[in-house]
């Protein structure tokens, strides 16, 4: 777990006893949503007696928490996120090569949910609390959703539900009424930086304002710096669908400074874009708001490149005298 969030965790132990059966923890991407849920996690099943030590990380609970296979936890997320089986070790084990599969689904399915739906209507293995935890909720399709609104609605004894956010207003209201939020906010700068110090990242006071101050989506762009930059200097089509997210973000953010330049603001992610004049301030903020609400579609365009030229094509013209 990052050091921002020990508060949390902390708090959290205060009630121990009083705990909601779900818990929604939101915020931006990138401010260690997860790790502070799969810690949250550990601390439930923790079987140490004394409450302040947990999760103590010794007794046989933590144990099997550390090593991925306590009985009583479990996780949902799309299969793009699962671990990947190696291809060699499951040839070998199989005695066959493995079929040849599509891209990894983006979504959380229904199937997914039923397995839960079994899991938590049988006892406890170890005799305590039964952890299910949701990487990112709303990447729930519609069918899982209202199958795990039904779980929420009609919780099993000893059940708690542990829902991971980046976008909770993409959830079912219903959902969302279901669970206690535990908002995550973005770390002081001061204390990203320290953090990203730590983690020996060049440029990183640059690369947090491009994140807009998540520290771990800075991990996430440094090993992508040099394409990031090009994309932000000379716009391109491209073909690769994990490029053409960049592409869409780099777009907007680099839109959002023009604008907040042109209106006498900062340029809030550093893209280096030039400033917009100010009478096209208004049509670069539309951009942008348009680029927002694209940039979901990029996972699952028909054809990266004529989506990406035509994002690139919408791009406002400034008007020279």
């Amino acid at each position: 777990m990052h050091p921002w969030n020990e508060p949390l965790l902390e708090s959290l132990k205060d009630r121990a006893g009083r705990l909601p059966h779900a818990l929604l923890i939101h915020g931006v991407q990138g401010v260690g949503k997860l790790a502070l849920a799969e810690k949250i996690a550990q601390f439930l099943l923790c079987e140490a007696k004394d409450a302040a030590r947990k999760p103590c990380g010794a007794c046989e609970g933590c144990r099997w928490y550390a090593g991925g296979n306590h009985p009583d936890f479990r996780r949902l997320e799309p299969e793009a996120l699962a671990p990947q089986p190696d291809a060699a070790a499951q040839e070998e084990e199989e005695g066959e090569a493995p079929a040849r599969r599509g891209r990894p689904s983006l979504e959380i399915k229904i199937a997914q949910v039923r397995e839960l739906a079994d899991f938590l209507n049988i006892g406890s293995h170890r005799g305590g609390l039964r952890v299910a935890l949701v990487h990112p909720a709303e990447e729930m399709n519609v069918n899982a959703a209202n199958a795990l609104l039904k779980a929420l609605e009609e919780p099993p004894a000893g059940a708690v539900f542990l829902l991971v956010s980046h976008r909770p207003a993409r959830l079912l209201p219903t959902i969302r009424s279901r669970c206690v939020a535990l908002p995550v906010a973005i770390p002081a700068k001061e204390v990203a930086l320290q953090w990203l110090s730590a983690q020996g990242l060049p440029d990183a006071e640059r690369w947090l304002a491009y994140a807009g101050g998540a520290p771990l989506r800075v991990l996430h762009y440094a090993g992508k710096a040099a394409v990031i930059e090009r994309m932000l200097s000379a716009p391109s089509a491209v073909e690769d669908r994990d490029e053409l997210e960049l592409l869409a973000e780099a777009l907007q953010k680099s839109a959002l400074d023009r604008a907040f330049a042109a209106l006498g603001g900062e340029a809030k992610y550093r893209t280096g874009a030039p400033p917009a004049s100010r009478g096209r301030a208004k049509a670069w903020l539309a951009y942008a708001r348009r680029l927002g609400k694209d940039r979901p579609l990029c996972r699952h365009p028909l054809n990266p490149k004529l989506f990406s030229a035509d994002l690139i094509a919408a791009m406002p013209d400034e008007v020279t005298s």
